[in-house]
């Protein structure tokens, strides 16, 4: 939360206006670019956009999201399953980004937050029958803020739903991996990282023109 919240101010200092920075602007600063993420190699973007925002409405958001959801998930995921997926998390909302959007610049940690709810939801789900009553409270209060988020990714065409739901998917997968034993979150890992490397070996097809085809 701090580095993202430091990566926020860091502009100020180049005397930048936080609440407009430009697509230019932010891809310049690490933004998320499918061009130069797939053809020129600069996965480092990867992380770097995720903790870039946009306005102060979208870093109180996501920082108030991160807030919540990651003080419940503390209380089950030692300290290296929660960053492994996060991590992975906001990998993979990057790449379904991309993928739907290959030209437009991304920024946010809303893939990793949305990870991290999935991540609860992965595991309460495993451990339903034995949680009873406490299983269908936190799928009431939880799934009514998982709902909000995703609700306001749909009235506002600027947020990407495409990574909210791909840090989703990929964060409900390490949630049920670390129920089922606390040390398969290595397995996950591993492949998730593969899955991904295929992913990523696949995107370079988005920027092929068929009219650049040569034909012999």
């Amino acid at each position: 939360m701090i580095i993202n919240i430091i990566a926020f101010l860091l502009p100020l200092l180049e005397g930048v206006n936080v609440m407009n920075m430009s697509a230019k602007y932010l891809a310049s600063i690490g933004g998320l670019f499918g061009p130069l993420v797939i053809l020129e190699g600069e996965i480092w973007r990867l992380v770097s956009a995720m903790f870039l925002h946009g306005g102060i409405e979208h870093i109180l958001m996501n920082m108030l999201s991160l807030f919540i959801v990651g003080r419940s998930l503390e209380m089950f995921f030692s300290k290296t399953s929660y960053l492994i997926i996060y991590f992975i998390s906001a990998f993979v909302g990057s790449l379904i980004s991309i993928y739907f959007h290959p030209v437009t610049v991304g920024i946010g940690a809303s893939g990793a937050i949305f990870g991290l709810f999935g991540a609860l939801i992965g595991f309460v789900l495993v451990h339903r029958k034995r949680m009873q009553d406490d299983f269908m409270e936190f799928m009431k209060s939880f799934g009514l803020l998982l709902l909000l988020n995703l609700g306001i990714g749909l009235l506002f065409p600027s947020v990407d739903l495409s990574a909210h739901i791909g840090g989703l998917v990929a964060g409900i997968i390490g949630g049920i991996f670390v129920a089922l034993h606390p040390k398969n979150i290595w397995i996950y890992l591993g492949l998730m990282l593969f899955v991904m490397y295929l992913f990523y070996s696949y995107l370079p097809i988005l920027y092929v023109d068929p009219n650049d085809v040569l034909y012999q």
